[in-house]
């Protein structure tokens, strides 16, 4: 079983949402991206309180992926500085936790 992320970021509508979440898993890089139910962000953005209409993405990969992740995270988010957060997983359905493992791990 390897080290298991849930790898947390916001787009801005759907249309994003499901081209990165397709890309991600296209590249191998997600097994699996849950497109969340739209939500209101309020945040502090150059000096300014703002808030916008996003939707959440949880990315599920592994720490060995993660640097490729986030990579593709940043070359396809629209944001100039999209939310990346990173969160390890601990216990989980093994069967799942290595099915995750199974479809990120490189492809030869």
């Amino acid at each position: 079983m390897a080290d298991t992320l849930l790898v947390m970021t916001t787009v801005p509508d759907a249309d994003c949402a499901h081209a990165l979440a397709n890309a991600l898993v296209e590249a191998g890089l997600a097994a699996c991206v849950n497109i969340l139910a739209p939500c209101r962000s309020v945040y502090r953005w150059q000096g300014a309180v703002d808030s916008a209409h996003e939707l959440p993405l949880m990315i599920k990969t592994t720490a060995a992926r993660y640097a490729a992740l986030e990579a593709a995270i940043l070359s396809l988010h629209p944001y100039e500085l999209p939310e990346i957060i990173a969160v390890p997983v601990g216990p989980g359905l093994p069967a799942y936790l290595d099915w995750v493992a199974a479809e990120v791990a490189p492809r030869t």
